[in-house]
């Protein structure tokens, strides 16, 4: 384990990890709702099917880099705020998961042994 002045660097208040990761579709469907801004017209100005849209909004589909330019140019919300988001969404969710939990300790442990 990696350690800052011998703190875990995930104990420290700034380095918190929410219990439930947040998808950028989260963020980005309350910002529409604020804006009173129809799902269906905003897919048709961002030249995507609203079915698209409609599963980034609904944590079924990650923010690509492509769908944050996108999104930068349809809501001027900048694009590396979404991909961080949908990176950290990721990683969180990916550290959940029981099989990479267990696949992570089989790998520490063979590791360990060399």
């Amino acid at each position: 384990m990696i350690t800052i002045n011998g703190i875990d660097p995930r104990m420290i208040a700034n380095n918190l990890t929410p219990f439930e990761p947040t998808h950028p579709g989260e963020l980005l469907k309350e910002e529409i709702g604020y804006r009173n801004i129809s799902q269906r017209k905003l897919a048709s100005q961002m030249g995507v099917a609203y079915s698209v849209l409609n599963e980034v909004l609904n944590r079924k589909r990650p923010v690509t880099a492509e769908y944050a330019l996108l999104f930068e140019a349809a809501l001027d919300i900048e694009p590396e705020l979404l991909i961080k988001m949908q990176a950290d969404y990721n990683l969180q969710t990916i550290r959940k998961s029981n099989f990479w939990k267990e696949r992570f300790a089989q790998i520490r442990s063979a590791v360990a042994a060399l």
